[in-house]
């Protein structure tokens, strides 16, 4: 019998290419529309924002997108990441053999986390078309570090509006960037209109991913040779991710292993699309593999959202997007788990979710941080505050099969480490972490103020 726990590939492996879900999706992808018109966005909207091949990259048809060798070439400092078979996790839940868990570790990335995957290329696309200095938010911090990494290394500037909960939660995160050569303020901030604003009507605010992507966006159109940099939620970010998913099918097939249930935390999206859109291909051609979002209870934008169009954003600054959304104006509260603190979802995933294609579930904190303690003390790897939520729902599916006697193949995402998180973890070993009832009222209200696209 195969005691294999790690299941490593070499660096010839580093995928070529980028999977492009767009052309095999069964249903198109509803349009982007423009705020002041309503009407589909072309390319000439975008370009204040955005660096031309991101844009195309955005619209593209086709099924794979080349890599970059310079990209690739940066790749290598930790990429192929492994996939772990969770052996010990296994004998925690004393499950039978025909229970495996796999999970894919993200956390080896120098900034901690699968974020780089996406910022690596985005620098250097705007390096490439001239741009100089880049702005973008972030919420626990593991975006803006990993983008602050990437524009050093591109040698480009960098201005982080991080969520002010988390600017609070996670000093470290902040001192990462800023190590890095990054300038990061708390958002909401006096350094934009957007900022001020919100800060007028409340000074307390804690922020939100929607307020920091607010303050960004309008740092970008507003600054010379500025350009926008976003973590998540476009279809660009999800689909740079897929050398996730890429890799782990070649990794389980070193393991004989195909997955039953494909389980990933998901608060914009580019977690859960980077690693289950390639195993979508096979699912849309029969594939019986169950895909689990798992999401703030909190937060709920999949499970409790409303499927029409909003803003990306809390000011209403960036263009339309069909989503499931708790209304831009929604803001969440101050869980830890930072990058899940997003008003919508992705509208790759929203869509695959209203196709069938993808269910979801929300966990609550406190059952998260409980389930990450269980999983530290079984497999040696803190989680990250996000990922744990996905191991909620793992452990939870694992112990359903061993009861019912089922044969059953878990893979979930390990989207990085939580050793910048430990505030959160004593948090939670205090017995002072509280759960957060989801705010009907709050959100009703936002809802109220979603954009009339008839």
């Amino acid at each position: 019998m195969s005691t294999e726990t790690k299941y490593l590939l070499p660096e010839s492996e580093i995928p070529r290419c980028w999977y492009n879900i767009l052309p095999d999706l069964p249903k198109p992808l509803p349009p982007v529309l423009h705020p002041g018109t309503k009407q589909p966005v072309g390319p000439d909207d975008l370009a204040p924002l955005f660096p031309m091949e991101v844009i195309k990259q955005e619209v593209s048809g086709e099924r794979e997108i080349e890599i970059p060798d310079p990209v690739r070439d940066v790749y290598r400092l930790w990429r192929p990441t492994p996939l772990f078979r969770a052996r010990r996790l296994e004998q925690q839940l004393a499950l039978p053999d025909n229970v495996k868990i796999f999970y894919k570790y993200e956390g080896v990335s120098p900034s901690g986390s699968h974020k780089p995957n996406t910022a690596v290329p985005q620098a250097y696309y705007n390096k490439q078309e001239g741009t100089t200095r880049l702005a973008t938010e972030t919420g626990a911090g593991q975006w803006g570090s990993s983008l602050a990494m990437a524009c050093a290394m591109f040698e480009l500037d960098l201005k982080v509006y991080m969520v002010r909960i988390s600017f609070d939660q996670k000093p470290y995160r902040r001192l990462m960037m800023q190590t890095l050569g990054a300038d990061c303020v708390p958002s909401p901030s006096m350094d934009t209109n957007a900022g001020r604003a919100i800060l007028e009507q409340d000074p307390d605010s804690t922020g939100s991913l929607g307020i920091a992507i607010s303050e960004a966006v309008e740092d970008a159109a507003t600054t010379a040779g500025t350009k926008y940099s976003l973590g998540s939620v476009l279809n660009h970010v999800l689909m740079h991710q897929t050398v996730i998913g890429l890799e782990a099918q070649r990794q389980l097939e070193m393991a004989e292993a195909w997955p039953d249930v494909i389980i990933a935390c998901a608060g914009g999206g580019s977690n859960f699309g980077g690693l289950v859109m390639p195993f979508l291909k096979a699912k849309f051609n029969g594939a019986k593999t169950r895909i689990i979002a798992c999401e703030p209870a909190a937060c709920p934008s999949l499970t409790k959202g409303t499927y029409a169009y909003d803003f990306g954003d809390t000011a209403g600054m960036t263009p339309l997007v069909k989503m499931h959304t708790l209304g831009h104006s929604f803001v969440p509260a101050g869980i830890h788990a930072g990058g899940l603190r997003y008003h919508g979802m992705a509208p790759l995933v929203s869509h695959l979710y209203e196709l069938g294609a993808i269910e979801a579930q929300a966990v609550k904190q406190r059952a998260a941080f409980e389930s990450a303690v269980t999983f530290a003390r079984a497999e040696g790897i803190i989680p990250a505050p996000e990922p744990s939520h996905a191991i909620k729902v793992t452990i939870d599916e694992a112990l359903r099969a061993r009861e019912a006697g089922e044969a059953k193949t878990i893979l979930f995402g390990l989207c990085g480490h939580g050793n910048f998180d430990l505030s959160a973890y004593e948090t939670y070993l205090s017995g002072d972490l509280q759960d957060y009832e989801y705010p009907q009222a709050a959100v009703d209200a936002a809802l109220s103020e979603l954009p009339d696209v008839s």
